[in-house]
Formats: C-alpha cells, sequence, structure tokens
C-alpha cells in the first residue's frame, strides 16, 4: 500500500467518524424543533439555522465532507465508500460504550461484520489499490439521472407504504451517492468540474430529506439507512460506472468480500425500527 493510500485512509476514517457524530447532533436538534416541511421551506431553514445545536452538527459534516474529499483524490471512490461504510459500525459500538447502552444482537452482528470487512480490505490493499479509470461521462451521467428517479419514486410513491422517515432515508442516501460521485468525478479536473452542479443537488436535496427524516425516525434508522445508501451505492459505481479494477486472484476476492461485509453491516445497524410507523411531511 503506497503512503498516498495510507493518507486517504486515514483521511477517509476521520471524515466518517466525524460526519456519522454530525448526524447524531442534526437527529437530536431537529427532533426538539417545530414540524419542518418542503412545504415551508424558508420557515424550515430559519428554523435549522436559528438553532447552535443543529448548526454544530452541520459545520462538523462540512468538515467531514472536506476530509471526504481530500481522500478521494487521493484514493478510488471504492475504497473511500468502504471506509465510510466500514466506520458506522466502530462509531456504533464506541457510542453504545460511551452512553453505557449495551447493543443488541441485530447491533452487535454489525458491528462485527463492519469491522471483519475493515481487516479484509486492509489485507487486500496488499495486492494492490490503483485508482482505475474515470470512466465514460454518459455512464456516469445515466448512473445519476437513474439514480435521481430512484429517489424520486421512493419519496413520491414508497413513502405510502414504508413511512415517511424511511422513505426520507432511503431517497435523502440515494441523493447523497449522487453526491458522493459526483465528488469523485469533480476531483478529476478538467470540464468533469462541471459534476461540482450535481454535488450540489446531491446533498442539498440529501440534507434536507434527513431533517424532515429525523423528526419522525430515530436516528439510527433514519441516518443508519441513508449510510447505508451513501456507501453501497458509490461502492458499485466505482467498480460499473469509473472503471476502478480490484486485485487479481486472491486478493481480488478478499476485496470483494470486504465489500460485502461492510455494506452487510450498515444493513444490520440500519434496518428500520419496528414502530417506524407510516407518516408524511
Amino acid at each position: 500500500m503506497s503512503l498516498q493510500t495510507a493518507i486517504a485512509l486515514i483521511l477517509a476514517l476521520a471524515s466518517t467518524t466525524l460526519t456519522n457524530i454530525a448526524y447524531l447532533r442534526e437527529h437530536d436538534a431537529a427532533a426538539a424543533l417545530p414540524v419542518l416541511s418542503m412545504r415551508r421551506p424558508v420557515q424550515s431553514v430559519r428554523l435549522l439555522l436559528s438553532d447552535r445545536s443543529w448548526l454544530l452538527g452541520f459545520a462538523m459534516e462540512s468538515v467531514g465532507f472536506l476530509l471526504y474529499a481530500a481522500a478521494l483524490s487521493l484514493a478510488s471512490l471504492a475504497l473511500v465508500q468502504t471506509i465510510g461504510a466500514g466506520g458506522i459500525g466502530v462509531l456504533a459500538y464506541l457510542s453504545a460504550r460511551l452512553s453505557g447502552r449495551h447493543l443488541g444482537r441485530r447491533e452487535l452482528s454489525g458491528v462485527i461484520l463492519s469491522v471483519l470487512g475493515l481487516l479484509a480490505l486492509a489485507v487486500s490493499l496488499a495486492g494492490g489499490s490503483g485508482d482505475g479509470g474515470k470512466g465514460s461521462t454518459t455512464g456516469i451521467l445515466v448512473w445519476l439521472g437513474a439514480s435521481g428517479a430512484a429517489a424520486l419514486f421512493v419519496l413520491l410513491l414508497a413513502r405510502r407504504v414504508i413511512g415517511f422517515a424511511v422513505a426520507a432515508a432511503f431517497a435523502g442516501g440515494i441523493l447523497f451517492s449522487i453526491g458522493d460521485i459526483s465528488t469523485k468525478v469533480a476531483t478529476q479536473g478538467g470540464i468533469r468540474v462541471l459534476f461540482v452542479l450535481t454535488l450540489l443537488l446531491g446533498y442539498t436535496g440529501g440534507t434536507v430529506l434527513l431533517q424532515l427524516g429525523y423528526q419522525s425516525g430515530g436516528a439510527l434508522t433514519v441516518a443508519g439507512l441513508a449510510t447505508l445508501l451513501t456507501n453501497a451505492l458509490p461502492i458499485a459505481a466505482g467498480t460499473v460506472v469509473l472503471e476502478e479494477p480490484v486485485p487479481p486472484g486472491a486478493f481480488g476476492g478478499v476485496r470483494v468480500l470486504a465489500f460485502a461485509a461492510v455494506t452487510a453491516g450498515a444493513f444490520l445497524l440500519a434496518r428500520p425500527d419496528a414502530a417506524a410507523a407510516p407518516g408524511s411531511t
């Protein structure tokens, strides 16, 4: 593993830790505010910006994004996102220990899978960590467009079945994945710096939906589901769209196993609570 990759992974770990702590702060702040609504955007934004606790969480999230962008400029999208997916398991364990709360069987399984995935990723790095190709602009746009359509479908139609909080988490996570993929593409420079537009659209839409979801769902349900999609979709996009290679032979198998483990771990940690009921905002 090169020094550049090592620095990228450290930045990615710092980013995911800071971002997940920010999500917890934003959840607690948003849940205590009067009802936020997409029908009253100006009023909702004013409520958020007037809350110091929420502003601190958002500032932490912003710093986390800068660290994430720096990591992406040094390593492949799939590698950085795998750290992000595994990091939520480590954070869940530490936060439970610090608060004196015992992890449930499902949560503990998620933590174990996430940590094992990170260890498998570390092993696979011995087989190489090349940044790979850049992919075709057309393919990237198709992926982003399909992601946006999926988010809209979940928000407008599926919410009646799964409830608003879960729908907002799913749609928000998909939009965040658009922002993450766009960030990687924009760091490639040249004409692709224009992907900063889809970056802004993805992150803005994802942030709005998470705040709305926080008011009707728990932090682990909303932030956890969003984080699952935010990491799983870019990992897939890195290989499918951006043509980022996996190492050959056994190391390649370990790398794929790492991707699968951290994604499964995030799913176990993010699975909605049985108490989450359908709602609307």
